[in-house]
């Protein structure tokens, strides 16, 4: 009986050492990350949420599951760069699709398995003008080129001039099937699900960290859309002519702030923001604040306004877009400006936030005592008036002010002038 227990300690103790050795001989985690539905700034941060904890973690490898349609070029680049430049082994699984931005995305990898009856391309840019062709084909030869794919495939997929011999004629915008992406080398095998590519890539053994989209990165989506960064904009521009018409810190400043916090936090969430886009508008905040409270003849206020300016500029990307987009929401804050000054003192929120009686001399009010009963009336001066001082007039002391001369206290004077508070007087 004690060598059956003798054995099945020492074989318990055996199991406990050999997965000890299981756990620590693959430390380093494998970093998942789901991109499903429309490439935007929630993909983005999510991605850049993901890529710092590999970073930091030393993931062996970074899979990325994919399924998508397509969305914003812009930020499609973005994930594309920070795929592109990781030293972290990178691989994508085409789940179903990657159209358009997201095969983009997908070439970045270095590489890439597709799941049966997945596919990967068609990534005509809309706008179909020459001009953004030009640019996203760019985008495309030169990520397939460093990844040592086939320049020409990847060109294909978004010039449908182009074509691909015996794929898609001239004329045809080129989609991949999964068998297709195999042949021209755009996959490396075609898996049924994440196990199968984790096997092939000698992961399996490796601890799983899956990354999807939280309610951090689905708020930047939403504030990375343009209708709602131009809506921000015009808000903060609002609120910096409201507050130089005013002078002062009020409601449309605190306003005006929110916007600028809702605006560069998404952007800093999706790493398009950094430090100096931060502190420039940060600068011109301040500035402006110099020129309420400092005489600068205007030089503080347009140096702020400037600071802010390019702030924002650098933050949209720094480009034609960008400007497109300043000055749309420029134009926008000086029509909604025009409109408050002239409807928002006749309306009704307006009335009830702003005091409308007026204290008239007809309903009783007045701004000072009435001394017109003291005209002509005599007095002795109680003060030397030099020229104000005091007189006594029936026991009643009255600040006056004589007409030039010094005038000795005990001497008489007679009131020649009231106006309003203002009592003249001459020496007898």
């Amino acid at each position: 009986m004690r060598h059956i227990i003798a054995v099945f300690i020492l074989c318990i103790m055996m199991s406990g050492g050999i997965s000890e050795k299981i756990v620590f001989a693959n430390p380093q985690p494998v970093i998942v990350i789901h991109i499903k539905g429309e490439i935007d700034g929630g993909q983005a941060a999510l991605v850049k949420r993901a890529m710092v904890d590999a970073e930091s973690k030393q993931a062996k490898a970074i899979l990325v599951e994919m399924d998508t349609f397509g969305g914003l070029v812009d930020s499609a680049v973005q994930i594309r760069d920070m795929i592109s430049q990781t030293p972290i082994e990178t691989i994508c699984y085409i789940k179903n699709r990657a159209w358009s931005a997201g095969a983009l995305i997908a070439i970045a990898h270095q590489h890439i398995a597709i799941a049966p009856g997945g596919s990967i391309g068609a990534a005509e840019p809309i706008p179909t003008t020459e001009k953004t062709i030009a640019a996203v084909k760019a985008e495309f030869s030169a990520t397939a080129n460093q990844k040592g794919r086939n320049v020409k495939v990847a060109e294909a997929m978004v010039d449908k001039t182009l074509g691909f011999p015996g794929y898609a004629q001239p004329g045809q915008i080129l989609a991949l099937a999964d068998y297709q992406a195999i042949q021209v080398g755009y996959a490396d095998l075609s898996a049924a699900d994440r196990s199968d590519v984790l096997k092939y890539y000698g992961l399996a053994d490796y601890e799983i960290l899956d990354y999807q989209l939280g309610t951090q990165e689905k708020l930047a989506g939403w504030l990375t859309d343009s209708t709602v960064k131009s809506l921000l904009l015009s808000v903060i521009f609002l609120a910096i002519f409201a507050e130089i018409k005013t002078a002062g810190m009020g409601v449309a400043a605190v306003i005006g702030l929110f916007a600028a916090l809702l605006f560069f936090g998404s952007q800093w969430l999706t790493g398009v923001a950094g430090w100096l886009e931060l502190m420039l508008f940060i600068s011109g905040i301040f500035l402006i604040l110099v020129e309420l409270y400092v005489p600068g003849f205007g030089f503080w206020g347009i140096s702020g306004i400037g600071c802010i300016a390019l702030s924002l500029f650098l933050t949209l990307g720094g480009n034609m877009a960008a400007v497109t987009m300043l000055s749309f929401s420029l134009v926008i804050a000086i029509i909604a400006f025009l409109a408050i000054l002239k409807f928002l003192p006749s309306s009704r929120l307006w009335t009830k936030i702003i005091l409308n009686e007026v204290e008239t001399v007809q309903a009783g009010f007045t701004s000072s005592h009435d001394y017109s009963s003291y005209l002509d009336r005599e007095g002795i001066v109680v003060s030397l008036l030099r020229p104000a001082g005091v007189i006594e007039i029936d026991g009643v002391h009255l600040d006056v002010v004589s007409e030039g001369q010094y005038i000795e206290p005990g001497m008489k004077v007679k009131v020649v002038s009231v106006n309003g508070s203002r009592i003249l007087v001459r020496r007898v």
